[in-house]
């Protein structure tokens, strides 16, 4: 018996996906290392796949953080 096992207890209004099951729960029903939120709608919810893939690309392509030249994450040395 663990002694400092607790149980996180939902929240009515706070919805994540579970990346586990591919479903959209409201509260945390699942750990946190397999669910993404929490998010203000269900519908937002549903979507955070997409969401994921899309901030992706944005990073991918954030010249912010890849310079020319350089590869992902290899940024400008401080000297």
């Amino acid at each position: 018996m663990a002694l400092f096992k607790r149980r996180t207890a939902g929240k009515a209004g706070e919805w994540y996906y579970c990346l586990k099951h591919g479903t959209v729960e409201e509260g945390p029903e699942c750990r946190a290392a397999d669910r993404f939120g929490p998010y203000a709608t269900r519908e937002e919810a549903a979507h955070a796949m997409e969401t994921a893939r899309e901030r992706n690309v944005e990073w991918e392509t954030d010249p912010r953080w890849h310079e020319k030249g350089q590869g992902p994450g290899q940024g400008k040395s401080q000297e």
